[in-house]
């Protein structure tokens, strides 16, 4: 399943959720799932809460199934709580850290700028957005890429309030990661054991 480039607005209101890594608009006043029949309250099943669960997961961070499926697997190696280690390797994506610094609104524009090569990841020029991040890594927006007016209107107000797990110093336009970030940091309400479930019994 390749990654999704639909309205993004209408994947938040099918989730009931607002995805900052997805997209900037609040869901307002149409907070029910998009279509005719929207508004009418729906009895979802145990695989459908869990599906939901699931695909918040997917859509905030934009992966697809097969990325999230490869996660998912080293996370149930790890020694720590599956669901827990599964946000943290989420959390840890280099354009999640870009978005979460506050160097662009959405995780989508973040991914755009590390594939455009406007960053720097502790020194050397990266393009892949995937990029695993580890404590003391810093990235650096090139001299360039200060003047873009995303840039400047995210920096100076932040679609999200910094996490603790980064510092960014603002007058230079980098950031460092201080420590792993925590499951319990993520910008969104998910029940990572529904998640959990969902996958032990497919794969």
């Amino acid at each position: 399943m390749s990654r999704y480039t639909g309205p993004r607005l209408k994947v938040m209101r099918a989730l009931g959720v607002e995805l900052p890594g997805l997209s900037r608009k609040p869901l307002g006043e149409r907070d029910y799932p998009p279509g005719q029949h929207g508004q009418r309250p729906r009895r979802k099943s145990d695989y459908g809460l869990k599906l939901i669960e699931k695909q918040k997961l997917r859509m905030n961070y934009g992966l697809t199934e097969s990325q999230l499926q490869r996660l998912f697997k080293e996370a149930k190696n790890a020694k720590a709580p599956t669901g827990h280690k599964l946000i943290e390797l989420l959390e840890r994506r280099l354009d999640n850290f870009v978005f979460r610094a506050g160097f662009a609104p959405t995780i989508v524009a973040a991914r755009q700028l590390v594939r455009h090569k406007h960053l720097s990841l502790n020194g050397q020029v990266v393009n892949i957005g995937s990029i695993r991040i580890n404590v003391g890594d810093t990235i650096v927006l090139k001299e360039r890429s200060r003047r873009m007016p995303m840039v400047l209107e995210c920096i100076g107000q932040p679609s999200l309030s910094r996490p603790e797990w980064l510092h960014c110093d603002e007058k230079q336009f980098s950031a460092v990661v201080t420590r792993l970030p925590d499951a319990g940091e993520i910008p969104f309400p998910v029940d990572e054991q529904d998640v959990v479930e969902y996958y032990a019994v497919r794969l």
